[in-house]
């Protein structure tokens, strides 16, 4: 059991991933009533092309304060602007080697194109807005993007240093809201 491992200095803390929020309450519940160790965090895809977790599993997490870990918080790289309307997907890429290229829909590019346009305004990169601005997001503990080089990584961090105002969030959840009906 996940409390005895807790117990035994084994593991710190745990965390559940790809849960609802009727499985988070659920497990809230099991965990108060029958003394088990709580989950501290939850980790599910979520970006800004990937809201919507937030109309059932992110009002959970708030209610039962528990960190949001996002995966895929780059959309597979959609967020970086490595990939074009209308253009080939990029050999070696994610979306390239994993088969996804029904991630590029035009649904998809208009968020981009819209969150890279808010980008600019502010004088800063898309990657900025797509780090930053889900790291504002009600319940979201820290965003970890995946990384192939030293680099990227640098790149990341910085990202992770914007810090949207109330109005830039209001963009872009103006911006995304069809990524909400997910």
């Amino acid at each position: 059991m996940l409390s005895d491992l807790v117990r035994e200095g084994k593991v710190r803390y745990v965390g559940h991933s790809n849960f609802s929020g009727w499985q988070t309450a659920d497990a809230e519940w099991v965990a108060r009533t029958e003394g088990h160790v709580r989950f501290v965090s939850a980790q599910n895809e979520y970006s800004l092309l990937e809201r919507g977790i937030e109309t059932d599993l992110v009002p959970a997490l708030e209610q039962y304060g528990i960190g949001l870990l996002p995966y895929f918080p780059l959309a597979s790289g959609l967020l970086t602007g490595k990939y074009q309307r209308g253009q080939e997907i990029p050999k070696g890429s994610r979306i390239e080697a994993w088969g996804m290229s029904d991630a590029l829909t035009d649904r998809a590019f208009d968020v981009v194109e819209g969150l890279t346009k808010a980008a600019d305004d502010r004088g800063v990169r898309l990657l900025d807005v797509a780090i930053g601005g889900l790291a504002a997001q009600p319940a979201v503990s820290s965003v970890i993007a995946g990384a192939t080089s030293a680099e990227q990584v640098r790149s990341n961090v910085r990202a992770g240093q914007w810090e949207p105002t109330a109005d830039d969030l209001a963009e872009i959840d103006s911006i995304t809201q069809g990524a909400r009906e997910v």
